[in-house]
C-alpha cells in the first residue's frame, strides 16, 4: 500500500484485529474503520463481534468476523484465510486478544498458567506466523505491519500476576525477534505496552468483594498522571505503529509515566 518509505494509506487497507469484541479491540476497530480500513474481526464471542461489525458497517467500512480461540493454531490459519478470501490481501494484523489471571505463582494452577500463556502468547505467535506467510506471498511482494498488545508488566513485572507477566514478557521478546526476521520483507513488528486502561479487563478476575471503585483508585495511585488510559488513547498508539514504515521492534508504553518511575 504505497512506496516503502511512505506512511500507510489506510483507504481500503485490510486489517485483522483479534480480541475485537470489546474494550481496546473495539476501540482499535473504530479507529481503523474511521481511517478507511476494511476489517476482519476475530474473537471468542460471536455476538460481540457482530455488534462491533455492525458499528463498523455503519461507518461505511466492510467487516468480516470469525469466532474462535486464537490459542488454536488451526483456527488462526482459518481466520486469516477467511480475511484473505473476503478481501484479497492482508496489510495489518493487530494481536489484541488477551486474558488475565490474578494470582501469585504459588496459587497459579497448571490450568490457569496454560490458559493464560495459550491466549496471550501462543495466540500472538500463531496469528503472526500465518500473517507473515500471507504478507510475504501476496501479489506485489512483502510488506505489512503487525502490532502486538503487550503490557507494562511485560517490561517491569508485578507481584500477583505471575502468569500474565510471563505471557506479556514473552510477547515483548517475540516482537523483537519477529521484527528482525521480517525487516528484509518490509513487514514491521511492534508492540504497544499499555498500563491500566479503563476497560472491562481491568475490573475482572479480582477476589470477591473488591469493588470497581477500589480497583480504579489503586491503579490511579500508581500512575504519575493520576488517571487511567482510555481505550481510544491506546488505539491511537496502535494506529501510529501500524502506519509508520521505518519503525520496527519498538515497545511503546502508554502508561501515564508508570514505567518512567
Amino acid at each position: 500500500m504505497g512506496a516503502p518509505h511512505q506512511r500507510r494509506d489506510w483507504r481500503d487497507a485490510v486489517a485483522v484485529v483479534t480480541g475485537a469484541g470489546s474494550g481496546l479491540g473495539e476501540a482499535v476497530c473504530e479507529a481503523l474503520a474511521a481511517a478507511g480500513a476494511r476489517l476482519c474481526l476475530v474473537g471468542r464471542d460471536e455476538q460481540k463481534l457482530r455488534r462491533v461489525g455492525e458499528k463498523v458497517g455503519k461507518a461505511g467500512r466492510a467487516a468480516e468476523f470469525v469466532a474462535g480461540d486464537v490459542g488454536d493454531a488451526r483456527f488462526c490459519a482459518r481466520a486469516l484465510t477467511a480475511a484473505h478470501e473476503r478481501f484479497g490481501r492482508l496489510d495489518v494484523l493487530i494481536n489484541n486478544a488477551g486474558t488475565i489471571h490474578r494470582a501469585p505463582a504459588g496459587r497459579t494452577s497448571e490450568d490457569a498458567w496454560s490458559r493464560t500463556l495459550r491466549t496471550n502468547l501462543d495466540g500472538v505467535f500463531w496469528m503472526s506466523r500465518h500473517a507473515i506467510a500471507q504478507m510475504r506471498a501476496q501479489q506485489g511482494g512483502g510488506g505489512g505491519a503487525i502490532v502486538n498488545i503487550a503490557s507494562t508488566v511485560g517490561l517491569v513485572g508485578a507481584s500477583g500476576l505471575a502468569a500474565y507477566c510471563a505471557s506479556k514478557g514473552g510477547v515483548v521478546q517475540l516482537t523483537r525477534a519477529l521484527a528482525l526476521e521480517c525487516a528484509p520483507d518490509g513487514i514491521t513488528v511492534n508492540a504497544v505496552c499499555p498500563g491500566a486502561i479503563d476497560t472491562p479487563m481491568l475490573f475482572s478476575a479480582h477476589p470477591a468483594g473488591v469493588t470497581e471503585a477500589e480497583v480504579r483508585a489503586r491503579n490511579i495511585a500508581m500512575i504519575p498522571q493520576g488517571r487511567l488510559a482510555t481505550p481510544a488513547e491506546v488505539a491511537r498508539a496502535v494506529m501510529f505503529l501500524a502506519t509508520e514504515p521505518h519503525i520496527t521492534g519498538v515497545l511503546l508504553p502508554v502508561d501515564g509515566g508508570y514505567t518512567a518511575q
